[in-house]
């Protein structure tokens, strides 16, 4: 795992979420259109909020979507968090490399995304925390 180094305006909007839904952020990660929290085991229900109010009320804050995702100490569960609510036929590990198996072909197309772009920013959310050489999907 990479030393996280976060500037000013991330932990402004650690504070802000933290106050707001009263969860543990473990990690804050800016993208162009979204902003995601990683939240510490177990506060996932409480990040939400009852029917996704937290959620609502942030984006309209931080005037960006959010997504909360719960941190796992555990590869397997981790990389099955990261993609959620989508899901998982077989999850493998060889030697760095973690090998995904989608359920079906719209879960599959929907993991990789358009130049592949959804499945190497999910890699880059899991890189932070675990030593993975690739994100591949079978």
């Amino acid at each position: 795992m990479n030393a996280i180094t976060l500037d000013k305006n991330a932990l402004q909007s650690i504070q802000l979420f933290e106050q707001l839904t009263h969860a543990r952020c473990k990690d804050y990660i800016p993208q162009e259109a979204l902003i995601l929290f990683i939240v510490e085991p177990d506060n996932i229900g409480k990040a939400i909020g009852k029917h996704a109010v937290h959620i609502r009320h942030l984006e309209q804050a931080l005037r960006k979507k959010v997504r909360i995702i719960e941190y796992a100490p555990e590869l397997s569960q981790f990389v099955r968090n990261v993609i959620s609510p989508l899901e998982l036929e077989n999850y493998e590990e060889r030697d760095g490399i973690v090998l995904i198996t989608a359920k079906d072909l719209k879960t599959r197309g929907m993991l990789i995304g358009r130049n592949a772009s959804h499945l190497r920013a999910y890699e880059a959310v899991i890189k932070r925390y675990f030593q993975i050489q690739e994100l591949k999907v079978n």
